[in-house]
């Protein structure tokens, strides 16, 4: 019910998102927006790309004297730091690691590589335009979705942060761990990866407080299936879980089963192996889901490729402006995702209303 659509290239005039079935009576403004993309750009340049875009959203449709509608909404954002010139050079050399390749097979050649063109990390802006509306939809029924950063290559987050000290702590770094000895640990990391030419991966934690129970669809539209698919649509991601996850199938059943409890007059769990998700559907725990990101496949070390205009083997240095890590970007991108999917399945479980107020005549 809550229709995500996104458009855009990473190097064309601009990138949106149209939202076709937010509620009406949404108060919303272009600076709450904005607040939400600047989070997708650390202010520390030496973990990042030099790419700077400065967002700044236009509505286009779906709001009117600051609510929403109940049209469809759409959002645009321009692009004005581009540099295109830097792939002229790779239009047939097909980089390792990105979709180069199977791009150029499925579109015919026709697709836009510049900048990686459609499965640019260019596209996160828009999901972030539609996971701050989806947030605040949520917070008006009291869901709170916040996301860190709890491994940048072998650095583990190994401290137990409440969800307190998370959402205090999170943006108080480049690097987007709420834990700041854990977080120079990582910095450090990305710096030495970068002089190396050289790039990392990591994993993004993401929590959910307040979920009612019951929100999920199952079997194919089940809470986690939908989770998984929009975690999947986020580039360079290669890994998902929900709750204790893969370290499931290491443990008992006696282990990995939560308890039951009665707490302040609700049930609730002792533990929270599953994340908040049993058969699909929300059981009132926080949901908690990670999300693994491969390193970036950009990077000045020469590597071995093909030349897909004149088939043969060739070498590559793929110089440009790139992010040795994309983990600390990546943290507001899936708070936004999650957000969108328990938007959506709230709306369909009658737990949002299509309309949030009535005008005042």
């Amino acid at each position: 019910m809550f229709q995500v659509t996104l458009f855009g290239e990473s190097h064309g005039p601009g990138v949106g998102v149209l939202i076709d079935g937010c509620p009406a009576g949404l108060e919303l403004g272009p600076a709450e927006i904005n607040e939400e993309l600047a989070k997708r750009i650390p202010p520390d340049p030496t973990v990042t790309s030099a790419r700077r875009e400065q967002d700044e959203v236009q509505f286009v449709s779906g709001v009117f004297d600051g609510y929403t509608t109940g049209a469809p909404l759409v959002m645009l954002s321009p692009n004005r730091d581009v540099r295109s010139q830097d792939y002229e050079k790779l239009k047939s050399i097909a980089r390792p690691g990105h979709a180069d390749y199977p791009a150029r097979i499925k579109y015919g050649g026709f697709n836009d590589l510049r900048g990686g063109g459609r499965a640019s990390g260019r596209l996160t802006a828009p999901v972030v335009m539609a996971g701050a509306v989806a947030k605040k939809l949520l917070r008006s029924i009291g869901v709170r979705v916040f996301a860190h950063t709890v491994q940048v290559q072998t650095v583990r987050l190994e401290k137990q942060l409440t969800y307190e000290e998370i959402v205090r702590n999170t943006y108080s770094n480049p690097v987007r761990c709420a834990d700041a000895e854990t977080a120079e640990k990582m910095r450090a990391a990305i710096l030495r990866a970068r002089s190396d030419g050289d790039s990392l991966g990591g994993v993004v934690e993401c929590i959910s407080e307040g979920l009612p129970p019951g929100v999920g669809d199952p079997i194919f539209d089940s809470l986690d299936a939908d989770l998984a698919k929009i975690a999947f649509s986020i580039p360079a991601v290669k890994g998902f879980e929900v709750g204790l996850g893969f370290g499931a199938a290491s443990v008992l059943g006696s282990v990995n089963n939560d308890p039951y409890t009665v707490r302040d007059g609700k049930v609730a769990t002792v533990t929270n192996n599953a994340g908040g998700i049993l058969g699909g559907l929300s059981n009132g725990m926080p949901v908690v889901v990670r999300v693994a990101f491969k390193p970036p496949s950009s990077i000045p070390k020469e590597q071995s490729t093909v030349n897909l205009k004149e088939m043969r083997d060739t070498k590559v240095e793929v110089i440009g402006r790139h992010d040795p890590c994309i983990v600390p970007k990546a943290v507001p991108v899936v708070e936004a995702a999650v957000s969108i999917v328990l938007a959506d399945h709230c709306l369909r479980s009658g737990k949002l209303p299509r309309v949030l107020r009535e005008k005042e005549s």
